[in-house]
Formats: C-alpha cells, sequence, structure tokens
C-alpha cells in the first residue's frame, strides 16, 4: 500500500482512535462508551460505536474473571508460565498490557530479556531464562522467550547450525522439566498477515508517539518475511508437545485477539473463585494536640494545570 493510497488517512485515524481507546479502557464507566462527537467528521459509524461498546464490555468482563484467576494462583500457590511469541507488531504487548492492566504485579509480572551480553552468550542457552520463572503463587508472561533461538536468531544468523540443532532437542526436555516442578507452560504465537504487519509498521513509522517501538532489526525483518514464514513453521512443529502446546491467534484484527487470547487462557487454567473475606475500613484515630506541619513552598511542585 503506497502513501498516497486514499485509504491510508482513514487507516492513521483508526490507529490513533485505537491509541485513544487504550487510555480509555482505565475507565470502567459506560458512559465513557458514548465517544460521539470526540471525532468530528470521523470514521464512527453507529455500528462501530456499537463494536466498540462490546469490545470494552467484554474486556473488563475478562479481566474481571483475570482478578479471580489470580486470587485462585494464589490461594493455590499454583504457577504459570505464558509466553507470547509472534511477528514483529503482532500484537503480543497490547494482549500483555490487557492481561497485567488490573492485576497485582507482584503476582503478574512480566519478563521481556533484552539481547544476551557476552557473558550470558557463554552461558547454558535456558540459563537467563529460569531466574524469571514463577515461584508459588505467581505468573509470568515472557514477551519473547527462549524460542527467539528458533526466529531471530535462525534468520538473522545470530547462532550456528549446532546450537539451532541442540536447541530443538533441549526444548522439549526443558519444557518437559518445568511440567513436572509443577510449572504450567502456555505458548502463543500471534499470527499476522504480510499486509498488516507492513501497515503497522508504516503506522509506526509516522506516528512520533510508536516510533521507539521499531528497532533497526525489526525493519529488517520485513525483508526476511518469508524466511521468519519457515522458521515459525519448524519451531511449532519440532516443539508442539502435550506438556505445552502451541497455540495459534488470529491478530489481524488486534482487539479480537485480545479478546480470543485471554478468553482461552482463563480456559486453559482450572480456577475458581476463591471467597473474599469482607473488608471493613477503620476508624482513623485522632489526637487533640496533632497539627499538620505545612508543605514548604520549595517543595511543591508547580501547578501549570
Amino acid at each position: 500500500m503506497l502513501l498516497d493510497d486514499k485509504n491510508f488517512p482513514r487507516r492513521m485515524q483508526r490507529d490513533l482512535l485505537d491509541d485513544h481507546d487504550e487510555e480509555l479502557e482505565l475507565e470502567l464507566f459506560d458512559e465513557l462508551y458514548d465517544l460521539e462527537g470526540l471525532h468530528p467528521g470521523s470514521l464512527q459509524t453507529h455500528e462501530e460505536r456499537l463494536a466498540r461498546q462490546r469490545y470494552f464490555h467484554t474486556l473488563f468482563r475478562l479481566q474481571a474473571e483475570l482478578v479471580k484467576l489470580q486470587s485462585w494462583v494464589v490461594k493455590t500457590g499454583h504457577k504459570v508460565v505464558i509466553l507470547f511469541e509472534g511477528r514483529d507488531a503482532a500484537g503480543k504487548g497490547g494482549v500483555i498490557k490487557r492481561i497485567t492492566q488490573r492485576l497485582n504485579p507482584r503476582v503478574c509480572r512480566v519478563a521481556a530479556l533484552p539481547a544476551p551480553n557476552d557473558r550470558e552468550r557463554t552461558q547454558w542457552y535456558f540459563q537467563r531464562y529460569v531466574s524469571h520463572l514463577p515461584a508459588a503463587g505467581e505468573i509470568v508472561l515472557f514477551d519473547r522467550s527462549w524460542y527467539n533461538r528458533a526466529g531471530v536468531e535462525r534468520v538473522m544468523g545470530f547462532c550456528s547450525d549446532d546450537q539451532y540443532e541442540e536447541f530443538f532437542r533441549s526444548v522439549p526436555e526443558f519444557e518437559r522439566m518445568l511440567a513436572r516442578s509443577g510449572i504450567q507452560v502456555i505458548k502463543y504465537w500471534f499470527s499476522i498477515s504480510d499486509e498488516e504487519q507492513h501497515d503497522r509498521f508504516l503506522s509506526r513509522i509516522y506516528d512520533p508517539l510508536k516510533q521507539w517501538k521499531l528497532s533497526p532489526m525489526d525493519l529488517e525483518s520485513r525483508r526476511h518475511w518469508e524466511a521468519y514464514t519457515k522458521a515459525k513453521e519448524i519451531m511449532i512443529e519440532r516443539t508442539h508437545i502435550a506438556e505445552a502446546p502451541w497455540w495459534v491467534v488470529h491478530a489481524d484484527d488486534k482487539k479480537k485477539a485480545r479478546l480470543n487470547c485471554i478468553h482461552h487462557l482463563l480456559s486453559q487454567i482450572p480456577y475458581e473463585e476463591v471467597p473474599q473475606p469482607g473488608v471493613e475500613l477503620p476508624e482513623r484515630q485522632r489526637h487533640t494536640d496533632y497539627r499538620r506541619n505545612p508543605t514548604p513552598e520549595e517543595l511543591l511542585v508547580p501547578e501549570f494545570y
């Protein structure tokens, strides 16, 4: 699609509206669903507004279930690892954000490891991931994982053929070992089309708030689309095991992908609602001789707004 394509401005409008929606997701009030007039002359038909309203209602309901899941995980000491893999701009970060949005970061945390340093390159390949695995009552979401070796490292030549083959010999054993130790491993591949990735990259290029998401490696990945496809197919074929199966999420529609992934995740864990004790706010103690000292002016943040 060329930049002068008549559909491109509309696509940019939709992306900006999606960004706006992400902020609205922090609110739970129905009145915020009535967005008519916020985008004058825009793409919002009645059907589109209804679709957005349905999306928010469904997302909030699923997030409420995630809170129940969190309570069950803490009570039972369950341990969960969730891997999110996929092409650049496939929407992994978006679904991770929606999963963690209302959860306790001490229970549900994200591991997004940078490229290995010189010392880590000499370690056992899985060593730097092991320290991020969950203890009892924890959920860890890997935003990319040890499967980097089967994807970017293979395609970009960052590992040797011997290292690549050893990875496939080790992964099933490693994941079965995790399962035997009581860690539930769930693996998601976010699948997008060539055209959709192209459009999302363009949106990032021309949106200054998103440009930081594009690394030189991301841009180079566009050149190697077919090689990444082949690497993904080999990866799934050789590492799809009963103890840690792969699940593919169709992700051309970001919002549907988020809902489908969260719904499926909830179905993979046998959680039950945990009764919560009643909470009563205690009365504040008051003392007649208490005086609150005024804050020194030089410490105050200027009130520009």
